[in-house]
């Protein structure tokens, strides 16, 4: 009989910290609630505020840059990230199959620079003995590029299947691994990889998932951050002194705000992506219950970034973003053009659409924090964080103020399961393992942990203690009480010019021993590369 816990590690794509209802949202999540409710909520848990870093520090252990993936999956070279997962480091499967694991995954990659044909750095290279998904970032969730079987495109059984929709065939595909382990290796646990791009636009979602949201956010986004912070107060999620966030300056008051049957439509279709996930994750939870897999899994559930405020405009083009990038397709499966950008006389939800939530609605998901995906304040970093293990984790319904971020969880994961952090792997030196293993915070509310770092696009930050210093590249350093002000509201800088001096001393230290790139050095690499800048810039 199998003793050794099997680990699931659930990703989701571009979620803002309160948009779930364990966290304070509308979004109706049973499934997920359900896991937080007979486990335990992080509070304090961070990403590092965009996709391709997050996925390749949480992983291996280690700060995104330490892996070549700083930015995105482009090549930011010769002198910047190549956007390809190198071999200093190993992954989370690739240390478990050493301990006789098997290992499986579902869904988004976006590790490896190589779209279309295998390389070293797929799924199946770096430790997955299966693997369902796509390599690409992003796309339609009706007819996805560069999806993938083992190392087999396979776009063609979408395209010719007028059902698939990416959300769920990533869920099913996830139900079907546990049940067909527990028939072909009942003695072996499992590790397995569930990486949804819900709720990442295109915004596309079914018309009966989102029918069950309309006229929920009718009230507009101003009062619904009031009523979102109450809740995570109510909740002990947050403390009742920490203030919410002004609107952000570029959005207008709800009541001034134009076109709202299509504002209304587009965060309906954004719960409605959620919702689709959140089913699925109920689908994996039935899986283990019918394989009597429950009691012995971990189920560790985050999101990879913040709430994404990114505007698809309407002049966009197309072949841009299906021939160079290969984030969508031109037409449907049944030859309709696709129309791409934010259209406000077109409704977002069908396969021919492709447009995001914008600004203001992120502005909400990320309530009550400052800033979205791309930044290191709050609102860029911050996730909702779930552990669920019935036979490990005794205190149900648990809530840890603790902060942690990614590289913690391999930690935790290993200090779990008992497996050995190697030294080398396949005749590489691997980087010493930055995480640290959250297992104590399981029993109690309290750890001894190092200072954390962040970077992206040269937004830095360190958290030390109830310190935080962050800086929104290129403006100077802010200082922020984490204690007294999470909102990030109140800037103590000028008032502690020491305290500044000696954190962002231990920032550079480690910015230059984690191989971060400085920012300038990033945009004039990207010069040389305009398919980069254009994301980077224009979008």
């Amino acid at each position: 009989m199998n003793l050794k816990p099997n680990v699931i590690l659930i990703l989701n794509d571009d979620m803002g910290y309160s948009d779930i209802g364990c966290y304070g949202g509308e979004v109706e999540t049973p499934n997920l609630n359900r896991l937080a409710n007979n486990g335990i909520r992080l509070t304090q848990f961070y990403n590092t505020a965009r996709c391709s870093p997050s996925r390749a520090s949480l992983l291996t252990g280690l700060h995104p840059h330490q892996t070549g993936i700083g930015i995105l999956t482009y090549d930011n070279g010769p002198e910047g990230y190549p956007g390809d997962l190198n071999h200093d480091c190993v992954t989370i499967p690739e240390v478990l199959k050493e301990n006789d694991y098997k290992t499986y995954m579902s869904g988004k990659w976006h590790i490896a620079k190589s779209l279309r044909e295998p390389s070293d750095n797929w799924p199946m290279q770096r430790g997955f003995d299966q693997f369902f998904g796509t390599i690409i970032g992003a796309g339609s969730f009706y007819d996805p590029n560069t999806l993938t079987r083992g190392n087999e495109n396979i776009e063609h059984e979408a395209a010719q299947d007028d059902e698939f929709f990416y959300t769920d065939a990533i869920s099913d595909q996830a139900a079907a691994y546990i049940r067909e382990h527990t028939e072909n290796y009942p003695e072996q646990p499992f590790f397995q990889y569930v990486a949804y791009t819900a709720p990442h636009w295109p915004l596309h979602a079914h018309d009966e998932d989102i029918a069950k949201y309309k006229g929920r956010f009718d009230m507009g986004w101003d009062q619904l951050r009031e009523e979102r912070l109450q809740r995570l107060i109510d909740m002990k999620i947050l403390d009742a002194c920490w203030k919410l966030t002004e609107r952000d300056s570029g959005e207008p008051e709800w009541d001034n705000a134009e076109h709202k049957e299509w504002l209304l439509r587009c965060m309906e279709v954004y719960a409605a992506q959620i919702d689709r996930m959140d089913q699925g994750i109920g689908r994996i939870v039935q899986a283990l219950e019918e394989t009597g897999q429950m009691d012995n899994t971990v189920i560790i559930f985050l999101s990879d970034n913040g709430a994404c405020a990114e505007d698809i405009p309407p002049n966009v083009r197309g072949e841009d973003l299906a021939n160079e990038l290969l984030i969508a397709k031109l037409k449907t499966r049944k030859g309709e053009d696709v129309v791409f950008g934010n259209h406000p006389h077109i409704m977002p939800g069908p396969e021919n659409t492709y447009q995001s939530y914008g600004k203001a609605w992120a502005n909400l998901s990320n309530a009550p924090f400052r800033l979205y995906k791309h930044w290191v304040h709050e609102g860029g970093i911050a996730t909702p964080f779930i552990i669920h293990w019935p036979k490990g984790i005794q205190e149900k319904g648990a809530i840890r103020h603790t902060p942690a971020q990614l590289p913690d969880v391999m930690a935790t994961i290993l200090d779990i399961t008992g497996a050995h952090y190697p030294n080398s792997y396949k005749g590489n030196d691997i980087l010493p393992l930055e995480g640290q293993s959250m297992v104590p915070i399981f029993t109690e509310d309290k750890w001894d942990r190092k200072p954390l770092f962040f970077e992206h696009e040269g937004n830095a930050c360190i958290r030390e203690g109830k310190w935080k210093l962050v800086c929104n590249y290129p403006e100077p350093w802010e200082l922020f009480d984490m204690e007294e002000d999470r909102t990030e509201m109140h800037n103590l800088a000028a008032r502690h010019p020491e305290l500044v001096k000696e954190m962002s001393r231990k920032y550079e230290e480690w910015a230059e021993r984690s191989r971060v790139v400085p920012r300038d050095k990033i945009l004039e690499l990207m010069k040389q590369n305009r398919s980069v800048a254009f994301w980077e810039e224009d979008m």
